[in-house]
């Protein structure tokens, strides 16, 4: 998993992303089947549920289910000046059908535009109170002249179900590693589809990966719903078997990496992500988790308080092309989505990797009869064996190998190496 082609996992996943960017998902719907669709003929093993509309989840029901075939906004000629057919961002998430004539002042208060942007379409919904309305571009709001306009969505809004996509991989232990993306909103390239493809090409390799320590849960989720319904059906095993997980989202974009830590910032989630990106990538933002906004909120809850962290290339609600039309695909690049699964990716083998190790002999043990020590005393030589004594210095049994690597300022990956080497040698013992 860690000698993968990146370049050619970029461009692969690059292309999923062109092929989803069009569709028109939203919490429910076919949109969101056609995606489930797409991903498991990726992911055979994926499994796709189904929960009714009206279902309870803690302090949440399910939504009726959404299906748009056509929406628009004509002028008295007849000609389309509001089309869904050219972006679907133009409509409103979860619109109710409507299909009547208003003049413009009364068609004003159901258009939304960003004059600060106005080459931009705005992503907006209702899911929860029933109304409907159109995005546009502010330059397009501008050419709309005083008249008649016919306005039409065809739309169903009625009883129907939530799907959602797991698939759940064991492991030779019983805790596991959360995978978490989600399903829900229409063509944004960076917010939305970057982390599906990211997650798809991280299960695959895992699917592929039969020397598993951990178990991995791997789920797309429609956003804050699908996670709190998640939770629901799933709550103690979840509290039981995760150890750390990861809300994939964000991930496509060549700007900057984030991290976003757990409600705790502690966690051994928190942990490795922070050490695998100061070995990757140096310079990152941190955020807390006061400035959260997808769903490490349902999954860190004080009652779920799962070890949740999001590593992201340019955070949610931090970049001029968030929920707006051009967050599309010229914004994401096949070299940010591999960044981003080298680095996660790395973050699963620093999991797979982690152990606590226990010194066995008090005092430091004699490394030369044991060949642990260099025949030559150079720089680097005398390097790695204060590596070595560092790390037995701090194998007390309660450290863990990231918290060791974090002690002393040596790459995990490295310290995995000598630990390895040390208990070949007799001196150190997993716990």
């Amino acid at each position: 998993m860690l000698h993968a082609d990146f370049e050619r996992i970029g461009k692969e996943a690059y292309k999923w992303a062109s092929d989803l960017f069009p569709l028109c998902r939203s919490l429910t719907g076919p949109g969101v089947r056609e995606t489930l669709a797409y991903i498991k003929k990726i992911l055979p093993e994926l499994e796709i549920r189904s929960v009714p509309s009206g279902t309870k989840a803690f302090d949440w029901n399910v939504p009726d289910e959404w299906t748009i075939r056509d929406a628009y906004v004509a002028d008295e000629s007849g000609k389309r000046v509001i089309d869904f057919r050219d972006h679907n961002l133009h409509v409103v998430g979860y619109s109710e059908p409507v299909d009547c004539w208003l003049t413009l002042k009364e068609l004003q208060p159901h258009l939304h535009s960003l004059p600060k942007q106005p080459n931009a379409i705005p992503y907006l919904t209702s899911y929860y109170k029933r109304q409907w309305g159109f995005c546009l571009t502010e330059q397009q709001r501008k050419r709309l002249k005083p008249g008649r306009y016919h306005v039409v969505i065809d739309s169903d809004l009625k009883p129907g179900v939530m799907n959602y996509g797991e698939l759940v991989l064991p492991g030779k232990e019983d805790q596991e590693i959360l995978l978490s993306t989600y399903i829900c909103h229409p063509s944004m390239a960076n917010n939305e589809i970057s982390g599906p493809v990211v997650v798809t090409a991280l299960a695959r390799a895992l699917v592929d990966y039969k020397d598993r320590r951990f178990g991995y849960r791997i789920l797309f989720v429609p956003e804050t719903i699908g996670s709190i319904v998640y939770i629901s059906r799933h709550l103690e095993r979840l509290k039981q078997a995760v150890i750390a997980g990861f809300v994939v989202t964000c991930v496509g974009d060549e700007r900057t990496y984030s991290f976003l830590q757990s409600r705790r910032g502690n966690t051994l989630a928190d942990r490795v992500a922070r050490s695998v990106l100061r070995s990757m990538v140096k310079n990152y933002f941190q955020y807390s988790f006061l400035e959260r906004g997808s769903d490490e909120r349902q999954y860190c809850s004080p009652l779920v308080d799962l070890p949740i962290v999001s590593v992201m290339r340019s955070k949610y609600n931090t970049y001029p092309e968030y929920h707006t039309s051009l967050d599309n695909m010229k914004f994401i690049t096949p070299r940010g989505l591999a960044g981003s699964y080298r680095v996660l990716s790395r973050c699963i083998a620093a999991l797979e990797l982690n152990r606590t190790y226990k010194a066995i002999y008090p005092c430091e043990p004699q490394l030369s009869p044991r060949g642990l020590y260099p025949t030559l005393s150079t720089r680097e030589s005398g390097q790695v064996v204060r590596d070595m004594m560092n790390i037995l210095a701090h194998a007390d049994g309660e450290n863990d190998l990231v918290s060791i690597a974090e002690i002393i300022g040596v790459d995990i990956f490295n310290c995995a190496d000598i630990a390895n080497k040390l208990c070949a040698a007799g001196v150190l013992e997993v716990v």
